[in-house]
């Protein structure tokens, strides 16, 4: 996110000193962020790929042969999924959080509206990453604690304590090294599911099957259930990622 919003950044500044501003000159930067945040990605990814592949003794032709499949695949369903997502619940209307799309709508509109960039905010932010990496916090975490939602922050904050719990419990650093890790897999698993799950969701809805849950919703024993729902997932990820004994 950090490199793809600087490449907005120094996008839009070339563009706008080239004359080109206003709408056509904010897609042309969207287009280039995406190129960018795609490529990143995708590098990102495949070289994590590569390391499991070593694990399993796979070779790295057949997983770059997959891994281009997997590209052309996601290229061809992402759009779609996108714009079921977008006429079922909306980007806009609030009801899906987009935070880095506000965050990039947020560079590139000043800068294309011929308002500026806000240079004294962007050298404050520089200063304060700075100071943060002195005190060894990490300057990427506290700044995507500053624009997420709260709703989406404070399960990051539970995740991180379940994750300090995890990795604290042992006297031996392996151990806890290992718990650790497995709580993220297990975590992942759980994002996955999640999404995919609200892909499913919003599929039904767009082929005009839904639910009315209006009257449970206003239930206050939905909020209850919902709240020991969430207790019990915690000390699933808990005793699950802690079963690795040494």
């Amino acid at each position: 996110s950090g490199m793809t919003l600087m490449t907005l950044i120094l996008a839009s500044v070339i563009m706008v000193g080239v004359g080109l501003k206003g709408p056509a000159g904010m897609v042309a930067a969207l287009i280039m962020g995406g190129v960018v945040c795609t490529a990143l990605s995708t590098a990102g990814s495949f070289i994590t790929d590569l390391k499991i592949g070593y694990w399993l003794g796979s070779t790295p032709k057949k997983q770059e042969t997959f891994k281009f499949l997997g590209t052309l695949v996601s290229a061809a369903t992402v759009a779609g999924v996108i714009m079921i997502l977008n006429d079922t619940y909306g980007f806009t209307s609030g009801q899906l959080a987009a935070p880095q799309a506000n965050a990039m709508a947020a560079v590139i509109e000043p800068l294309m509206s011929g308002a500026g960039a806000p240079w004294l905010l962007y050298g404050i932010g520089a200063a304060i990453a700075i100071l943060l990496t002195l005190f060894n916090v990490s300057a990427l975490a506290f700044a995507l604690g500053m624009f997420i939602p709260l709703e989406l922050n404070l399960p990051l904050l539970v995740g991180g304590l379940i994750n300090w719990y995890v990795t604290t419990r042992s006297n031996k650093e392996q151990t806890n090294k290992e718990r650790g890790e497995k709580g993220t897999l297990i975590a992942s698993g759980f994002i996955a599911g999640g999404a995919l799950m609200g892909v499913v969701s919003a599929a039904l809805r767009f082929g005009g099957i839904s639910f009315d849950y209006s009257a449970w919703w206003a239930n206050p024993a939905s909020e209850w259930l919902s709240l020991l729902m969430y207790v019990l997932l915690i000390i699933y990820m808990i005793k699950a990622s802690r079963r690795i004994k040494k």
